[in-house]
């Protein structure tokens, strides 16, 4: 298992306009960042929130700039204040001093219900519960421990627990399906996720389900943050996870599975049961047992700036240890986008928010935008927008601390790619791209976005094969077309 530690990076980021041709009609956006680890996202009206680990929480109406609400559990926090009395079964039982990953959602009476969580960190010795308030921002009383993992003797099931095949009862999603029922999606290591059905009106577990029905994982594979979105426009529900340690160095990635019912059975872009996503018995953390698992979306990367680019006001053309997301979908303007933290290159275990637009590429998989997001919708591109010279990441499968850094590729006129790597593109359907390379198909979008690295607007690709590999492209800042 593993223990969280709060690390407050909080930076302003007020980026000046761009003189580049790229960029030449239209603004550059505003961000404000923030830390909350885990972010976990609800709309209330015209804002996003998102609430997080160790009892953090901020707010946005944009998904750019962002203000911070709370962090830390002390008993000043204004979302659960006197925390350490109010939550005192929760963090006895889980021999901890803070909270987890929690969830937020509004059930039919009116009420924000906060299902929270803890854990002792070097053992799932777990408890999880829910506090409910009138107000989005608190306060939240307790209403009870609804979960408890860890114990040496029975379980919430009835059967001696056993870590290895039994979840580690943290980090909850909890969400309505298409019907109207009620769920919670939850797991961390140990035995794998888990997905139970709630009572649509007091929110607590429908009896007689013990711990609920295993979705993946066993072993103590190294897989956790479960979020599910459903998606009106593939009918299908979307299982986000987070493989590998959420450190600097522990590998964190984000990966997808998806199902026609919310309980499963999920199964990822290769037609892979996620129930065979699990360690090797006796083994812990037996990463290659699961690492090809999965549609894997994110891990670490860097773009690197090409000679005479100029150097942008962002933090870093980067991430490390991107994970532990939540997804949002606008049924207004059909955008989706993915939400999570992450930590950065060469800036140890300081970690802040991002969001990045999300697309459903031809084959019904998401594809992750690779710059975060700056206000853009997608649009209707020729292949004269496209052409050029991208800086080219392949995500591609493992479980690694290893920071992927881009190549240059080239998209010709000719439809054929050239550089780094080889192969062919085609551009459909106003955006949608298809790349061939080293014989994979690759299908996803282009799209202009932002770029903090150059602070410029470029073209970018994002893309995702059979295999579950994603790949992105961010074209060349400053080159003529």
């Amino acid at each position: 298992m593993k223990k969280r530690t709060l690390t407050l990076f909080i930076s302003v980021s007020l980026l000046a306009a761009c003189s580049s041709t790229n960029n030449s009609n239209s603004a550059p956006p505003v961000y404000e960042n923030v830390s909350v680890h885990d972010p976990s996202v609800i709309k209330v009206k015209d804002n996003y929130y998102v609430f997080g680990s160790h009892l953090a929480s901020a707010k946005s109406q944009d998904l750019m700039s962002w203000t911070q609400i709370s962090a830390g559990v002390t008993d000043s926090n204004p979302l659960i204040p006197n925390v350490t009395e109010e939550l005192s079964e929760t963090l006895t039982w889980a021999k901890s001093k803070t909270l987890w990953a929690p969830d937020v959602i509004q059930l039919a009476d009116g009420k924000y219900y906060m299902y929270y969580d803890a854990c002792k960190g070097d053992s799932p010795l777990s408890a999880l519960g829910i506090a409910v308030s009138d107000h989005i921002e608190g306060p939240y009383k307790n209403k009870g421990v609804i979960l408890k993992s860890g114990m040496t003797g029975p379980g919430t099931d009835g059967e001696i627990y056993d870590s290895t095949q039994k979840p580690n009862v943290v980090d909850p999603d909890v969400f309505f399906d298409k019907d109207g029922k009620l769920w919670m999606v939850y797991g961390s290591y140990s035995g794998g996720i888990f997905i139970l059905e709630l009572d649509t009106k007091t929110g607590f577990p429908l009896p007689d389900q013990g711990y609920g029905k295993k979705l993946l994982g066993a072993n103590h594979a190294r897989i956790e943050g479960p979020y599910m979105l459903y998606s009106p426009e593939t009918d299908y529900y979307y299982l986000f996870l987070s493989y590998g340690g959420l450190s600097a160095n522990g590998g964190y990635n984000i990966r997808v599975a998806r199902s026609k019912t919310p309980d499963g059975p999920f199964t990822d872009s290769q037609d892979q049961n996620m129930l065979k996503a699990q360690g090797t018995a006796g083994v812990i953390f037996d990463d290659p047992a699961y690492s090809p698992y999965g549609v894997k979306l994110m891990g670490n990367f860097e773009f690197q700036n090409t000679e005479g680019e100029p150097v942008g006001s962002g933090l870093a053309g980067g991430y490390v240890s991107p994970g532990h997301n939540s997804a949002y979908y606008d049924k207004k303007t059909g955008k989706y986008y993915l939400i999570f933290h992450t930590r950065f290159p060469k800036q140890g275990e300081a970690y802040e928010v991002r969001v990045h637009q999300m697309f459903m590429n031809a084959d019904g998989w998401p594809v992750i935008a690779p710059h975060r997001y700056g206000g853009e919708s997608i649009g209707k591109y020729s292949s004269k927008d496209v052409i050029g010279e991208y800086k080219y990441i392949n995500h591609n499968k493992d479980i690694s601390a290893d920071i992927v850094q881009s190549e240059l590729i080239e998209l010709n006129e000719d439809g054929t790619i050239s550089g780094a790597v080889t192969g062919t593109w085609e551009l459909t359907e106003k955006h949608n791209v298809l790349l061939t390379i080293d014989g994979a198909a690759y299908k996803g979008v282009f799209l202009k976005e932002w770029n903090e690295g150059t602070d410029t607007q470029v073209m970018t690709f994002t893309a995702t094969s059979r295999e579950g590999i994603s790949i992105w492209g961010s074209h060349v800042s400053g080159e003529k077309k």
